[in-house]
């Protein structure tokens, strides 16, 4: 789950993490008092799950209140498409903030290294640009620290990169205090990713964090219900809210569109696999998982049928624990429900699968047949490309 810059602030601050004064503003008028109060040169920021605000005119100045009414109305109510989210995304609120006098730019973060398997704090004085150009261009130029698990981040690893960033003198202390208290904030909320990019020196000495990102493991949510409550569904996927409220929890709209329903992640990722093999791309990643009721079955093929990207639908099942006479059972019942009108391939395999096959036999609806895996994906990019 993503926070918001502001959310994300509010709860590093909590752990002693210094940012400028600021407000959110959900409206023009809000904006304006808040730049009244800020002493009217302020920053006033498009609050979106999207980096890249600034290069997208998400990130605008004001030098009194008025210009801060007037920036927000530009704003608010509009979609802001950057290079992280082409589809665009909804400005609902804006961050109001004091303009800050900078010095110097770096960067801190806070990320799973699925390498070493540990969670790693990263430093660089490269700050203000993305992280990833610098590590292809000058990866001398960031330093990491991993957290052990048996004993915590440590003091001697916030100094260290505190010093490899140039952050010593008067400097050393405030910055080893914000580095261990970003990383205790990350521990603390099972954060999946942190970061203050820029990290800012201002021109008297004191380190703020200007911009802030802070995403939580969904696997982790049950144990921060309060958290929960920060996150803004206008920012996710349409389809794959409602495909969660709807109580398919393993859903993930893609660019493609073959409309894709699976049993198991590792059958799920294979099938993309097949078919972008084939010439083709997935609408979806869906995996049904142990789903041995037909009404879950329909409910997963109206989310995909209701996508308009998706041209054709593969379903590929291999039945462990799933029974395929229930999955045949709903495919059926959501072909003549009219849900999925788009070509549909099936591919049944495992247990139930003579009777899985009967039922899709005896059902006259009309679908098309895949033997085997190859098949099932050679054939659903055919459909799509006739579609």
């Amino acid at each position: 789950m993503k926070l918001h810059e502001y959310q994300a602030k509010e709860l590093l601050a909590r752990y002693g993490v210094p940012t400028p004064g600021g407000k959110v503003a959900r409206s023009a008028d809000e904006a304006a008092a808040a730049a009244e109060e800020l002493g009217g040169k302020v920053v006033v920021k498009a609050q979106v799950h999207a980096g890249g605000r600034g290069k997208a005119g998400g990130i605008k100045l004001a030098n009194s209140a008025e210009e801060a009414r007037a920036a927000a109305e530009e704003l608010l109510g509009t979609n802001l498409v950057t290079i992280q989210s082409p589809q665009g995304q909804p400005i609902n609120s804006v961050l109001v903030e004091e303009q800050i006098d900078v010095a110097r730019e770096l960067y801190l973060g806070a990320v799973i290294d699925n390498q070493s398997g540990r969670p790693v704090v990263i430093a660089s004085a490269a700050g203000g640009m993305d992280i990833e150009q610098v590590a292809e261009e000058t990866p001398e130029e960031i330093h990491s620290q991993a957290i052990d698990p048996a004993c915590g981040f440590q003091g001697y690893q916030a100094r260290a990169l505190a010093f490899a960033t140039g952050l010593d003198g008067d400097l050393n202390r405030p910055a080893v205090a914000l580095i261990s208290a970003l990383a205790q904030a990350f521990e603390e909320n099972d954060g999946s990713l942190a970061e203050i990019n820029p990290l800012v020196v201002t021109g008297d000495g004191k380190l703020l964090a200007v911009d802030a990102k802070f995403s939580i493991d969904d696997d982790a949510d049950f144990r921060h219900r309060d958290l929960l409550e920060l996150r803004d569904k206008s920012q996710d996927d349409p389809l794959e809210v409602e495909a969660e409220e709807a109580g398919v929890q393993n859903y993930v709209k893609l660019d493609g569109d073959i409309g894709c329903i699976v049993n198991g992640a590792g059958l799920a990722m294979a099938t993309m696999d097949a078919i972008k093999f084939e010439g083709g791309d997935p609408a979806n990643f869906l995996d049904i998982g142990t789903a041995n009721d037909p009404e879950a079955i329909v409910t997963a093929l109206r989310l995909i049928g209701a996508d308009p990207d998706v041209k054709a639908v593969l379903v590929n099942i291999f039945g462990g624990l799933a029974r395929t006479d229930v999955i045949a059972e709903g495919v059926v019942q959501a072909k003549r429900d009219g849900l999925i009108p788009q070509p549909t391939v099936v591919r049944l395999a495992g247990t139930n699968v003579e009777e899985g096959t009967r039922i899709l036999d005896e059902s006259g609806i009309e679908l098309i047949r895949a033997d085997g895996f190859a098949d099932a994906a050679r054939k659903s990019v055919e459909a799509a490309v006739g579609a």
